[in-house]
């Protein structure tokens, strides 16, 4: 009896997991219907081709490299290797602010190359290309604040809670976020 009650426990998914997987899926819907609009969109007359900044490569590297660092960190804590775990989550962190701030730095590029953005003289290629990834910034930008909200409880000394739920959740929406970006890269460089 005891034993049915422990594997019907370990077969519900959390949750804050169940949640974080309906929102994905509506985050999901949200980019396809974006870049079905693009695709639409691209054979108006006045389309220009997309020349995406070579620092976009940077950021793409950026955000891989934290995905792997987000693992290690989720590894660290399933160990109880506090050190470890605290280390790769800020290193995590850090690569996010990292991804974030190159694509500003690609986006001021547009401007150092006199292509407007958005308002009078844009262009919908472009203006496409700064919501899409402007949208994706933000969920990425959350997906720090929460690695940084994460990063303050495990330095915290009252708290000694080893639960991994909470980096789980961040392991699995930053990875999402990777993967959404990486989509996105393809994508924009494919449809030219």
């Amino acid at each position: 009896m005891m034993i049915d009650v422990l594997s019907d426990q370990k077969r519900k998914i959390h949750p804050h997991k169940f949640t974080l997987w309906v929102a994905i899926g509506s985050i999901l819907m949200m980019f396809a219907g974006l870049t079905s609009a693009f695709i639409v969109k691209r054979s108006q007359a006045n389309w220009l081709m997309l020349e995406i900044p070579v620092i976009f490569w940077y950021s793409t590297a950026a955000i891989l490299f934290s995905s792997v660092a987000i693992q290690l960190s989720l590894k660290a804590l399933k160990q109880r290797n506090m050190l470890g775990y605290r280390r790769w989550l800020v290193i995590t962190a850090v690569l996010g602010i990292i991804f974030l701030v190159l694509q500003i730095i690609g986006f001021i590029q547009f401007g150092d190359q006199e292509i407007k953005l958005i308002g009078a003289g844009s262009n919908a290629s472009y203006s496409f290309l700064l919501a899409i990834s402007g949208l994706h910034g933000l969920h990425v930008l959350g997906g720090v604040i929460t690695l940084i909200v994460i990063a303050i409880r495990a330095v915290s000394i009252s708290n000694r809670n080893y639960s991994s739920v909470p980096l789980e959740i961040a392991a699995t929406y930053w990875h999402f976020v990777d993967a959404l970006w990486i989509y996105l890269f393809i994508f924009f460089n494919w449809m030219k």
